[in-house]
């Protein structure tokens, strides 16, 4: 055993779980999101007297003003808002409350870990389509939209960690995720990078993706495998499977599961298209291309 059991003073725990439950109650309730949000940040941030002062119509500076609109996600823009294929009724929800998981990591209190996990753990129970028990998940990690994201339980997700879910993304029971990796749900066509192709991708039980690796689109880590230190897998790993490299290639099977595990040879199969999703864009969308390229080769043009 590595890791040992650690507990905040009793006084310090009671006021940690009395703030989560409040915060919880209230998202479960019928409040607005935004005003929920909005009213966390303005007391995490110790801004509440400027708030009020902003309120009831008294003087405040245009940075002032900006800083205490800020703690309203109405307020605010995420890159993954420009994104036009959304689900637009799922998003609006999911975007108040990536607001309040991302600004709740930029305060001083997303460094008492106890407090954070238990805090992240709470959000997450109201962010992704489904989340397990007893979840770890440590500071800035991101995501796409995060209702299209599912977890099992026991997974721990250290920092700095990206979830895409443009797609979707199935992460399994007892999945281990390193500081520094990036799991994809969507691609690019190689010609025209406007054309977005959006895939399931899967984590199975008791997975391990190592330090700065990253998992492209619509592939799977299957059960009980290792993805190597700053692998690229552009391919299926099998169950029980070690790979490493750029692309990530299976090296071996783990030592004892030999007879469970398909051999090197039936390893390393692209089955991206299987898991494929299809969407449809709404007639009159407004869209832009913010490249504007000429994406015609020489002698076509």
């Amino acid at each position: 055993m590595t890791k040992r059991h650690v507990s905040l003073p009793a006084e310090a725990d009671e006021g940690v779980t009395a703030f989560i439950e409040e915060v919880d109650e209230r998202l479960s309730g019928d409040e607005d999101t935004c005003t929920v949000v909005q009213d966390v940040l303005v007391d995490l941030y110790g801004d509440r007297e400027a708030y009020e002062r902003w309120q009831s119509g008294k003087d405040v500076s245009n940075a002032e003003r900006v800083r205490l609109q800020g703690y309203d996600p109405c307020n605010a823009t995420l890159e993954s808002e420009y994104y036009a294929e959304k689900d637009e009724e799922r998003f609006e929800r999911s975007k108040h409350l990536q607001w309040l998981w991302r600004q709740f990591d930029a305060t001083p209190m997303a460094d008492n870990v106890e407090f954070a996990l238990r805090f992240r753990r709470m959000l997450a129970d109201h962010l992704f389509d489904d989340c397990g028990e007893n979840c770890r998940f440590f500071k800035g990690i991101t995501f796409t939209y995060g209702h299209n994201i599912t977890v099992g339980d026991n997974v721990v997700v250290h920092d700095d960690v990206h979830l895409d879910d443009r797609g979707k993304l199935t992460v399994g029971d007892r999945v281990s995720i390193s500081d520094g990796v990036h799991v994809y749900s969507h691609d690019h066509d190689v010609v025209d990078q406007t054309e977005v192709r959006n895939y399931h991708t899967v984590i199975e039980d008791d997975a391990r993706v190592t330090y700065d690796a990253m998992v492209r689109a619509g592939n799977r880590v299957g059960r009980n495998a290792v993805v190597g230190a700053r692998g690229v897998v552009q391919s299926d790993v099998p169950a029980h499977h070690i790979a490493v490299g750029m692309p990530a290639k299976s090296i071996k099977v783990k030592p004892g599961w030999e007879d469970e595990a398909v051999p090197l040879e039936g390893a390393n199969e692209n089955r991206q298209e299987e898991r494929r999703i299809e969407y449809d864009l709404d007639d009159g969308i407004d869209v832009f291309d913010e490249f504007d390229r000429n994406l015609s080769p020489p002698g076509q043009r």
